[in-house]
């Protein structure tokens, strides 16, 4: 059984999210906050190649110190877009706020998860 600090469950964690990026872009297109250059869902397609290329960094022992502490640092870059998300969501259902605020703590865990698979690969 994998242990919720397993890289190769951050890895799936990872991937899974770069699929979604690809397969559904409109939904993670709206999260992108305006201040950024360049359009919503460049920033979409981007952001799931970086997924993708974390993920199997992450998945590779060889470069899962380095992958870990970058999607770290990932989860830290894309917290404006879950700030965005909430605020958006200030006149819809209380269930959809309720969502968009509750991912908002979640960004804790998911970093210290991620520098937990870094320190847990030493210096491999």
């Amino acid at each position: 059984m994998a242990r919720i600090s397993s890289p190769l469950l951050l890895a799936g964690l990872l991937a899974g999210a770069a699929v979604a990026h690809a397969a559904a872009p409109r939904q993670f297109d709206a999260t992108v906050p305006r201040s950024l250059p360049g359009s919503p869902r460049m920033w979409t397609y981007a952001s799931g190649v970086a997924e993708l290329a974390l993920a199997a960094g992450v998945a590779h022992p060889r470069t899962r110190r380095a992958a870990a502490l970058a999607t770290a640092a990932f989860f830290v870059g894309v917290f404006p877009a879950n700030v965005k998300m909430a605020a958006d969501a200030r006149h819809r259902s209380p269930s959809a706020r309720a969502v968009t605020l509750a991912r908002l703590p979640l960004q804790v865990p998911l970093v210290l998860w991620a520098r937990k698979v870094s320190r847990d690969a030493g210096g491999r």
